[in-house]
């Protein structure tokens, strides 16, 4: 069934009174809705959400639709008891990531700091060692000094830009090599190479031979904003980097005040099958409904976007730039303490090891640190491996992790639970798309055009912070300027 929401409806109303408002459905007394919007918004994660914020504020009429029976997209919060939550999404703001952090102060969603005192933990080379969680930067000489020698990707990063990466002089040459080429290349120790390798997994849920090296220049440079340039170490560090805060509420309250403001309808259990042209405009067919609208934005995983029936067929560079993204192979492993028992130890419940499945690992505990939580990151081939196994031999290899890092203790979580996104019907992979070589220097000019009436967002469009929420903010609000200058 398809749901409306509305202010009221979205923080509590019974199923009920969802039904009763489906959409397309005409409650007594209610106003009657325009024949065809301005802007027809297909999903209501924050790009889909912010590019209709951004619309009704400029005074236009617009609907979004979203295949969930929820909003928030590729965040979601899980209640873990006692009025608690944790964030099995995507959570973590920090600095430059301007959009999400105005967009979160306008419907009155604070911050606080990640847990981020005492000592890290890393595993490599069957080595243990602690460093100090307020700089980020492992002991064991030979990580921290290839660590040292992959800052210099920032000059790639830089050389390669975040409005046209696939124009850049060695556009070709760069895509058509891997990252782990260029780690090969750079860096002197098995050890530096596999915690990069790590990172990696956690920032695209692939591994550094699935990415093209013209594709994370472009994505580093978009680290940053304007007045700041893109940095490795800001994508890969806690404090003063991109795990810096969390959302007070878990980040997909985002999403809910978001539709809980809009004026226009929201309607839930709505997926787009088809976007037909028609004079003045489009009409968007879902499994209930057919909306006209004179525009289309389109903020969905581009691998869901390819497979929308648009009429006219989108052009073939359109469709391989779509195609050609692939979603990154992720899953968020948490379990829950009766306490955060690790920071008796002095550990901040930070980890990374070169040895899976989850390999990386952070404080997810609620801020008064009455309930522990840790998660960990199963991503890229770990994910694929470890991902077909019963579900207790998961259970038993994640935690082994977590004991490697945190003790025996570690063994026996009240809780254990898992958030696997290449297995959700509306998202097929997390935390973002990415490209393998051969695409983007062919194809990337189609990223972010439109396509007559219909006009893509969603993270993966972005320029900065690309593959993050404020990407996804600044995708939607650039796509809605674009629908707002054509309805002119």
């Amino acid at each position: 069934m398809t749901q409306r929401i509305t202010r009221r409806e979205l923080v509590g109303t019974g199923a009920a009174a969802g039904a009763a408002l489906a959409l397309g459905a005409s409650p007594a007394g209610a106003a009657r809705r325009p024949r065809r919007f301005d802007v027809c918004v297909i999903g209501a994660g924050l790009s889909g959400l912010a590019a209709a914020r951004a619309l009704e504020r400029a005074g236009h009429t617009v609907i979004v639709l979203e295949a969930r029976n929820r909003v928030g997209g590729r965040t979601l919060n899980e209640p873990i008891g006692g009025g608690h939550i944790t964030e099995v999404g995507g959570e973590y703001v920090g600095p430059t990531q301007d959009r999400i952090a105005a967009l979160a102060q306008t419907v009155g969603v604070k911050t606080i700091p990640t847990y981020n005192q005492g000592s890290n933990v890393m595993i490599a080379g069957g080595d243990r060692t602690l460093y100090a969680a307020s700089d980020g930067i492992p002991t064991d000489p030979e990580v921290r000094d290839d660590i040292i020698r992959a800052l210099a990707f920032d000059k790639l990063a830089e050389e390669v830009g975040v409005a046209a990466p696939w124009r850049s002089t060695r556009a070709r040459s760069l895509d058509g090599q891997t990252f782990d080429d260029w780690l090969r290349a750079n860096l002197r120790s098995e050890k530096g190479r596999a915690i990069l390798a790590t990172a990696a997994r956690a920032t695209w849920g692939a591994d550094p031979s699935q990415l093209s090296l013209l594709y994370v220049a472009a994505y580093v440079a978009g680290g940053g904003n304007a007045a700041r340039p893109g940095s490795i170490l800001r994508l890969l560090t806690t404090a003063g980097g991109a795990q810096d805060r969390r959302f007070v509420g878990g980040s997909q309250v985002i999403s809910e005040k978001l539709a809980e403001r809009l004026d226009r309808d929201v309607a839930l259990s709505a997926a787009a099958r088809r976007i037909a042209g028609e004079p003045g405009g489009v009409r968007v067919v879902t499994a209930s409904r057919t909306v006209h609208a004179r525009r289309a934005i389109v903020a969905v995983p581009p691998i869901l976007a390819a497979r929308i029936d648009y009429s006219p067929h989108l052009p073939a560079g359109k469709k391989a730039i779509l195609r050609g993204m692939t979603p990154g192979s992720l899953t968020k492993a948490e379990a829950i303490y009766d306490r955060p028992f690790w920071r008796d130890a002095g550990l901040s419940g930070q980890a990374g090891t070169d040895t899976g499945p989850a390999d990386s690992t952070f404080d997810n505990s609620p801020p008064d640190g009455s309930v522990g939580v840790l998660f960990g990151f199963v991503g890229g081939s770990n994910h694929d491996k470890w991902a077909g196994l019963p579900a207790d031999e998961r259970r038993a290899q994640v935690l082994a992790n977590f004991v490697s890092y945190y003790g025996d203790q570690a063994a026996s979580p009240t809780r254990y639970f898992e958030q696997d996104w290449t297995t959700e019907r509306w998202t097929r992979g997390c935390p973002t798309g990415h490209f393998a070589p051969g695409v983007l220097a062919k194809h990337g000019a189609w990223l972010r055009r439109a396509v007559g009436p219909v006009h893509f967002a969603g993270t993966e469009t972005s320029d900065y912070w690309q593959g993050y929420m404020d990407g996804a903010v600044r995708a939607g609000e650039r796509a809605a300027r674009e629908a707002a200058r054509s309805l002119r």
